[in-house]
């Protein structure tokens, strides 16, 4: 029988996306704090974050899976989270639209009865729609953007304002099904496990 599979998350667009692909999870949320790491550049960054927050998760569990997860924007040179305010996502944008960004989630899945962890990020290219400062103020005024990293949320709204993705659309939801697929088989497990 497999380990228990854990979240280390509190995003519901992550746990949609493992229940949609048959994996019931347990939530544990990390409430690891983001702003102590930093890194060199944004794949590092991601990947130091995911392993922190996998990393706090599992440290509670004897014999669980643990994946903890975290996407970075970067548009134009800058990284960008999840915006500080309404204010901030409204400049976001503003820099954003009819611009091309690269949106990274990191992925750490930690398997505490094998002692390991593995790492992967994943990288999708975003086409922003180059949308008037009507649209923008109405999408943030719809609080969808400010529980998102880029301050968009392709499942929602935000989707209307994307032209196309170059890459793994889960990737950018926050979870990228592809590589978590890898991941568990590169840990030995079978996707039937889990479902």
């Amino acid at each position: 029988m497999p380990p228990t599979f854990v979240l280390a998350s509190a995003s519901p667009a992550r746990k949609r996306l493992l229940e949609m692909a048959g994996i019931s999870p347990l939530v544990a949320v990390s409430h690891f704090d983001e702003s102590s790491l930093a890194a060199d550049n944004t794949v590092a960054l991601v990947e130091a974050l995911a392993k922190a927050k996998a990393g706090t998760v599992a440290s509670k569990f004897a014999d669980a899976l643990v994946l903890g997860c975290d996407s970075l924007l970067l548009v134009n040179g800058q990284t960008y989270g999840k915006p500080e305010s309404p204010a901030v996502a409204i400049a976001r944008w503003q820099t954003m639209r009819g611009q091309v960004g690269e949106l990274y989630t990191g992925h750490a899945l930690i398997d505490r009865t094998q002692n390991r962890c593995l790492c992967q990020t994943g990288l999708t290219k975003v086409h922003f729609a180059d949308v008037d400062d009507d649209t923008i103020q109405a999408y943030v005024g719809s609080g969808e953007p400010l529980q998102c990293a880029g301050a968009f949320a392709l499942e929602g709204k935000g989707g209307m304002l994307i032209n196309k993705l170059d890459g793994c659309s889960s990737n950018v939801i926050g979870l990228s099904l592809p590589i978590l697929r890898s991941l568990l088989q590169r840990l030995g497990y079978s996707l039937k496990d889990f479902w």
